[in-house]
């Protein structure tokens, strides 16, 4: 049964009292984010809906990295990671983005508390398999979901920055997509949803681009085989996937600018792309 939107496009469904749902979105998604989108996210709380965010924040860091005068390159769509590189890394997604994230939930009313992994050994992480290449970029090795829960049961929005740290102490920099699969994997969550800032996953149709509603774990793999998934997607449906392969049951990308669109996920309304283990 699907619930009930009110007229901002916000669930009322008593079966979403306590749902808990786990929200990724992108650092360029986050300064595009209209005060609605914030609006709608509070009032989904307030209904008891329990929201737990991880943020990006990728060219923020490459803007402050070039007025800091520190090279950056890419390896493999991972960014190359000293410790240099780390500390503005970690400046800027714990510092400034988690705490604007916060601001913003605040002036809508929300409450809404700004970590780390770091903070608690929230996210515990391991070198990647290529670190050598690519240096001080992380796995997640470990999610501490009693920190997780234990803000949802004060009444917080917990806002979680991806930096992660290790057994030994030191901090890895996560790709904010694979985080977010960890955090929804770990929580046992029933659905991610992925906020960026296009419709869904495209497929060209006869020349013409269009979303595809729903994809399952196969057809995504055989698109990025054949190039129609590429770039900065591949992260995301890589992650949805890992959570797919673990309990959760669905995954959704959306468009963060389409009015009232958390709440039509969680009412179950067609929208965006929904990635599934079977079509």
């Amino acid at each position: 049964m699907k619930a009930a939107l009110d007229g901002s496009g916000v669930a009322t469904e008593k079966s979403l009292l306590n749902q808990t749902f786990v929200m990724k979105c992108g650092g360029s998604t986050l300064e595009e984010l209209p005060d609605s989108f914030y609006d709608d996210l509070v009032k989904l709380h307030e209904s008891g809906v329990q929201p737990v965010i991880v943020h990006g924040g990728g060219p923020a860091i490459s803007e402050n990295l070039s007025k800091l005068g520190i090279e950056t390159n890419f390896v493999n769509g991972l960014r190359y990671t000293s410790e240099e590189v780390l500390d503005v890394v970690e400046m800027v997604l714990a510092g400034s983005i988690n705490k604007k994230i916060v601001r913003r939930i605040g002036q809508s009313g929300g409450k809404a508390l700004g970590l780390s992994g770091v903070d608690g050994y929230l996210i515990v992480a391991k070198p990647v398999s290529a670190n050598a290449e690519v240096g001080l970029v992380g796995d997640v090795a470990g999610i501490n979901a009693g920190l997780i829960e234990g803000v949802l049961n004060l009444g917080y929005m917990p806002i979680i920055a991806p930096v992660g740290i290790g057994a030994n102490g030191q901090r890895y920099n996560i790709n904010a997509d694979t985080a977010a699969g960890a955090v929804a994997s770990e929580l046992g969550v029933q659905r991610m949803i992925v906020v960026t800032d296009v419709p869904g996953i495209l497929q060209n149709v006869n020349g013409e681009k269009r979303v595809l509603p729903v994809v399952s774990v196969q057809q995504i793999e055989d698109m990025i085989q054949s190039g129609e998934i590429y770039g900065g997607m591949i992260p995301k449906v890589r992650a949805a996937i890992a959570c797919i392969n673990g309990k959760v049951k669905e995954v959704v990308i959306v468009d963060g600018s389409e009015p009232g669109v958390l709440g039509k996920v969680l009412s179950g309304e067609i929208i965006g792309t929904k990635i599934t283990r079977m079509q």
